[in-house]
């Protein structure tokens, strides 16, 4: 049975703070997105993902820290965020700020919610890296969710007639989108081939053909055939994005999906 104040009770009281503070900073551009100056909302969004940045840092922080599907969750909605400040800086005519930052305030308080098990990393101290990579792999296929679904609204807008609002010419939010599905690719790759190759020296054990493991290989089989498709067939629209939003959905099951099994319905920290 799920006792939320159980689970809440282990988050620290700086990251409750920090946490808070982001999901308050968050609000003003997704509350305020018509009644607000684009400076002030720009500015609100870089205090509020720097407080998110702290939050998870402190997180990671202390003698034990802590980890688990909802800080992968919060991590993969700040490098989002993160991606979207760059191409702030490429394309200032972009604009996806209500929608991130309303996935962002939610992040971070689920984050703080369920702040996960205890991070033991004494089987390898390359352990961390791998955990990064893989973490890394969620934020470009979530940065590429997010274009995609830009993408579509693009297409369903000129479809009707009316002009989109996504700021972007669709060919290059379609461009934009493939860049990252391939850099995500190649991140997933590198982590599930150090997972099966180095499994015994990152975990303590051998590869195990768990739930985890079973959905990383089919998303990754998943996004394999998406890229070589549009490699060879030219593969776009609406039967490209479907194919990129079940691999995301794959990869989500993966680690977030079967650690929310573990951490809230079994109550158990699995590793």
């Amino acid at each position: 049975m799920l006792s939320l104040p159980l689970i809440s009770a282990n988050a620290s009281p700086l990251g409750w703070t920090l946490a808070l503070a982001a999901a308050l900073a968050y609000a003003v551009p997704a509350a305020g997105a018509l009644r607000i100056s684009q400076t002030a909302a720009r500015w609100a969004l870089r205090l509020a993902w720097l407080l998110h940045g702290l939050a998870l840092a402190s997180s990671l922080a202390g003698m034990t820290p802590r980890f688990g599907f909802a800080p992968a969750l919060s991590m993969t909605a700040w490098l989002v965020l993160t991606v979207y400040a760059v191409e702030q800086q490429l394309f200032p005519q972009m604009r996806a700020r209500w929608a991130l930052a309303t996935l962002g305030a939610c992040a971070v308080l689920l984050a703080a919610l369920f702040p996960g098990t205890p991070l033991y990393v004494s089987a390898s101290p390359w352990l961390p890296l791998h955990l990064a990579l893989g973490l890394a792999s969620y934020g470009l296929f979530a940065a590429a969710v997010v274009h995609a679904a830009l993408m579509n609204r693009a297409e369903q807008s000129m479809r009707q007639g009316a002009g989109h609002d996504s700021g972007l010419p669709l060919l290059t939010l379609e461009r934009l989108t493939f860049r990252f599905v391939s850099a995500g690719f190649l991140l997933l790759t590198a982590t599930l081939a150090a997972g099966w190759l180095f499994g015994e020296q990152l975990y303590g054990r051998a590869w195990v053909w768990n739930h985890k493991a079973v959905f990383s290989v089919l998303s990754w089989l998943t996004f394999a055939v998406l890229l070589a498709g549009r490699m060879r067939f030219g593969w776009r629209g609406r039967s490209a994005t479907r194919m990129l939003y079940a691999g995301a959905l794959l990869l989500l099951l993966a680690y977030a999906g079967s650690r929310f099994v573990m951490e809230v319905l079994l109550n158990k920290g699995a590793a």
